[in-house]
């Protein structure tokens, strides 16, 4: 049985740079933490990843630099589709607007942001050196929404791939993003862009105003922007027109060629992808003739045909998998992706004074306020009950099912599978952070103080369309009126009650009475809070003077209170909503007290082999309410024996302690397909693989026949670890690399490369033990009990319906090892400006795995997972002219992918058998992904400046695999770094006054 692995990658561009060479200084920033700043009394800088002010933009590791211009100039629309693209990310899947019909976390239309693939848990995102807190709707609220950040104020983003935890506390184990603001604007600015896909759907445009003015103690800055997405639908391109299976006749046959065919002679919209029974009615088996055959069979599913007048079976014709009807062309309006409309607002001050050491007030408010929406397609399965007055006399008395939720404890005897059409489901959420602080002049010379004090709410509504499960069992349970109507058996207590319609050719058409649609769906509301509040002290400052300069210290003390509490619907936390995930309330909180150090050493400089040596170390002591205290370090060197070539190293320990959601997650249901369920169709026991023969011992131990066939979908539930006993994760994290910037004639030009090599362990990680893992895990062991190990998660109940409990764990082991390099070079050529710029990341492995037992699993290179991801940019400038041309990169993967699903984690081994037979039936593969971009900005008088481009200019489309162990869009894999608009066209105009 296939493995089922749900991988997403990376997005789009943003030109980078990487930090090889001094950069300007900027001003007064809100925060002296981790930003690119000037301090209110020295020209010295911090930089993310530090709390130590240094006269030069030196650090011992890479740092990758996203200004507003080049924002601008590659199209992007949003600070968050900036931190989404493939040079922030490098390969690493994201949460972006593809995934609104899926659950996700942070709710649907929340965006977040992960690097190395460890995930948005693991990655610390900051605006001015501040924690940015959790937002987003549900009870797994984890990571920052990046839809809150003011995109119009963005001065640039720094991006730090290295833990942190040392530095900023927990949760800053794969890296640290730094969002900061412009603090040097002055005066107003008007900006608008819009960005139009080329088939016409999806606009997104954005207008925004920003201003900036200052007096001899007052500094203000603030943005307002609007922002509106609209809803880019499936069926408005054109590669999403057919999705087939993708199944094969063997290795290298054509794609497809293994598909079934459906009634109208394709391949497209059936069972295998894309397709949803609709217009069919369910039965015990009976004969009829065939819709595709002509000729008499025995089927269980029917399709209504009013012309059909003979046969065993008048007015329906048999189906099978492939020729009932699947597709319904309502379906094809579900978003793409998603509609959104955001309200942006963002105001930062300073004040300086003559008292507590020339201090200066500083204050920061951002508010904001998302509306998203995702409408989605629904099935209705109307499930009519023996003896049903609603039902024909001579289909009453069959057993189709077994008794379900709407069949009142009785038998079912036809089941209507209709097409519903498409169902609201909407969000609003608010979000604001208020902060404030006081900084100044500390007693020992040179010293600088800060004091912070912030707070943060979210507060999320969340709304959908749902049939209500006790609303339908008291439809269907009818009596006759005598008069050709029908009553509920309720309605003496249930006055409003809507009887269900009876069968009919009409009703499973879908054509239902509009009061009955409206008596069993009702929209459902849910509300989540999210707090956070932050105090926090520093004091940095010289020590004493060594030969490479003054020594540096930093100290601080931080408390930060979290707490969350999510109210899914009544309906929800009851268990009514039919076919939808259900939820109980989240709420819990938690506390941490923190306090750290920092010590640059520059040991040596402008000395014979030794141009510049500094040593950086940090240490962090955490202590949290709920898991108790640990400690983590960091300590990191940079070595130039002669100026222009450098090498710097860094290792350090990180720490996470669990988010609020993972620990107090109110148990949230899902569904599986019935095939997931380990003991259906087993194959033959002559043909079985080992681990299918332990399988089917274990199957048959608990009464199954040897043929049994799943036919009930499997119900799951996601619950918090806070009572299993969840604990803290760990991390280790090193690096090396070389950086070579040579100092050249001006004629040849500037030239920055470096390459370093990275390596993440965490350990004790935070898992969400899926329910297919629990399944296989507890069917699949030689010594089963039904009743211990994983077992003791699934419940079969008397009908061999299947629930499974899953819930965070402390179990996995992930490992992130490869190399990143970056280059950059510039010259004055023919008159104007020639800059290349490129950052290319080489993964040597992404492996981890849930149980110690366990062999590590290895997804470098597979699709979704690439191995290789480069980022490429040129400019060239003259006058005020800039033409830009972006590529961006993700390898292709011929042979991995087959290995990886063969793989078996209690062997370390693909085997070849397998691999081969998964090569036969399946095209798992995809070449390299090119997405090309241009663009020219002209900029009038320093006062107007006007942007014009597209995006994807070649119109690359998204690979396409066989529906198998991916989750796909159409024939594509579900994967952030695929483009599924096509070529877009963008312009952006700003004015400053």
């Amino acid at each position: 049985m296939m493995k089922t692995h749900l991988l997403v990658g990376a997005a789009a561009f943003a030109v980078a740079i990487s930090v090889s060479q001094p950069v300007l200084a900027q001003d007064a920033a809100p925060a002296d933490e981790a930003t690119t700043t000037n301090t209110a009394t020295t020209d010295a800088i911090v930089v993310t990843g530090s709390r130590i002010r240094r006269d030069e933009f030196s650090v011992a590791e890479p740092i990758t630099v996203v200004t507003a211009e080049e924002i601008t100039q590659a199209g992007f629309n949003s600070a968050a589709d900036a931190l989404q693209s493939n040079a922030v990310t490098q390969g690493s899947g994201q949460i972006n607007n593809f995934y609104g019909g899926f659950v996700t976390d942070g709710g649907t239309g929340a965006n977040t942001l992960g690097l190395r693939n460890l995930g948005p848990s693991r990655t610390l995102i900051l605006l001015n050196g501040r924690r940015l807190a959790p937002g987003g709707t549900r009870g797994s609220v984890l990571a920052a929404d990046l839809n809150v950040l003011p995109t119009a104020i963005v001065s640039s983003i720094e991006v730090l791939k290295s833990g942190a935890s040392s530095i900023y506390g927990s949760d800053a184990v794969a890296g640290v993003v730094n969002i900061i603001t412009d603090n040097k604007l002055r005066g107003l600015n008007i900006e608008a862009q819009v960005n139009v896909p080329e088939v016409g759907a999806g606009v997104d445009r954005r207008v925004a105003a920003s201003f900036g003015f200052e007096s001899d103690r007052l500094n203000i800055i603030g943005s307002l922007e609007y922002r509106k997405r609209d809803k880019l639908a499936r069926n408005d391109v054109s590669w999403l027109d057919c999705p087939v299976g993708g199944f094969l006749t063997g290795e290298g046959t054509e794609f497809g060629s293994g598909d079934g065919v459906g009634f109208d002679g394709t391949s497209c919209f059936t069972l295998d992808n894309g397709g949803v029974t609709i217009n069919t009615l369910g039965l015990p088996t009976r004969a009829a003739i065939g819709r595709t055959s002509g000729t008499v069979g025995n089927f269980n599913r029917f399709v209504p045909a009013p012309g059909q007048t003979t046969g065993p079976f008048p007015g329906y014709l048999g189906v099978g998998f492939y020729d009932r009807d699947t597709l319904d062309p309502i379906q094809e309006e579900e978003p793409l992706i998603t509609e959104a409309e955001i309200y942006t607002g963002y105001l930062s001050g300073t004040y300086s004074t003559d008292i507590l050491g020339d201090a200066e007030i500083y204050g920061e408010v951002l508010v904001t306020r998302r509306k998203s929406a995702s409408p989605l397609y629904r099935q209705l399965s109307l499930d009519y009950v023996q003896g049903s007055p609603l039902l024909p006399a001579d289909l009453r008395n069959g057993a189709f099912l077994n008794p379900n939720p709407t069949s009142g404890g009785r038998l079912v005897a036809a089941r209507g599978f209709i097409g519903f059409g498409l169902t609201d489901s909407r969000q609003e959420v608010d979000y604001a952070r208020v902060s404030g602080g006081i900084r100044g002049d500390f007693f020992l010379p040179q010293w600088r103080y800060d004091a912070y004090v912030g707070k943060s709410w979210n507060d999320g509504t969340y709304e959908i369309e749902s049939f209500l499960t006790d609303r339908l069992a008291q439809s269907l349970d009818a009596v006759d009126n005598g008069d050709g109507t029908f009553s509920c058996a309720s309605a003496a207590t249930n006055p409003n009650c809507v009887a269900a319609p009876a069968l009919s050719a009409d009703v499973i058409a879908g054509r239902l009475p509009q009061d009955f649609k409206d008596w069993i769906l009702v929209n459902t509301i849910g509300k989540t809070k999210f707090r956070e509040t932050t105090f926090a002290f520093n004091v940095d400052g010289p020590l004493f003077e060594m030969p490479g300069g003054d020594v540096q210290l930093a100290l601080g003390a931080e408390y930060r209170k979290q707490s969350i509490n999510d109210q899914p619907d009544p309906n929800s936390i009851s268990g009514n909503l039919l076919g939808l995930t259900a939820g109980t309330p989240t709420v819990g909180k938690d506390s941490v007290k923190e306090v750290y150090g920092e010590i640059f050493v520059p040991i040596l400089a402008d000395t014979p082999g030794f141009y510049r040596l500094n040593l950086t170390a940090s240490a962090r002591y955490t202590d949290y309410k709920s898991y108790g205290s640990d400690t983590t370090f960091k300590i990191a060197g940079e070595w130039e024996p002669i100026r222009g070539f450098g090498v710097r190293a860094s290792y350090g320990t990180s720490y996470r302690a669990p988010a609020l959601a993972e620990q107090f997650l109110g148990a949230t249901s899902g569904f599986l397909g019935s095939t997931l369920d380990p003991c259906d169709d087993l194959p033959p026991p002559a043909d079985q693989s080992p681990n299918q023969q332990i399988i089917a011992a274990n199957c048959a131990s608990i009464g199954l026949p040897a043929d049994f066939q799943q036919t009930s979908g499997i119900t799951t539930f996601r619950v918090g670890g806070a009572d299993a006993g969840l604990e803290a994760e760990t991390s280790k994290n090193w690096s090396v690399g070389v950086v070579v910037r040579p100092v050249l004639p001006e004629s040849v030009g500037q030239l920055s490369l470096s390459l370093d090599y990275f390596d993440i362990k965490v350990d004790n990680g935070v898992a969400d033990l899926d329910a297919t893992t629990i399944l296989n895990r507890c069917y699949g062991d030689a010594n089963f009990n039904p009743n211990e190990g994983f077992c003791r998660f699934v419940e079969r109940n008397a009908n061999n319906a299947l629930t499974v409990t899953s819930s965070f764990v402390n179990l996995s082991e992930d490992i992130r090892k490869g190399f990143e390099f970056n280059g950059r070079y510039a010259r004055d050529l023919f008159g104007g400006r020639f800059t290349l710029n490129a950052n290319v990341t080489k993964y040597t492995e992404q492996s981890s795995r849930l149980f110690p037992e366990e062999f590590l699993t290895d997804s470098n290179g597979t699709v979704v997972n690439p191995d290789w991801v480069g980022s490429f940019d040129a400019t060239y400038r003259f006058n005020n002219v800039t033409l830009r041309y972006g590529l961006d990169w993700i390898d292709g993967d011929r042979n991995k992918t087959y290995e990886f699903f063969a793989y078996d984690e209690l062997t370390g081994v693909s085997d070849p058998d397998l691999v081969q037979s998964y090569r036969d039936d399946y095209y798992l593969e995809a070449a390299d992904y090119f997405l090309h971009s241009a663009s020219v900005q002209f900029n009038i008088q320093e006062k107007y400046e006007l942007t014009v481009g597209v995006q994807n200019l070649f119109d690359t489309k998204p690979p396409r695999i066989s529906a198998v162990g991916y989750t796909t869009i159409g024939n594509a894999p579900l994967y952030s770094g695929y483009d599924y608009r096509g070529r877009t066209f963008f312009a952006n105009a700003s004015f400053k006054f």
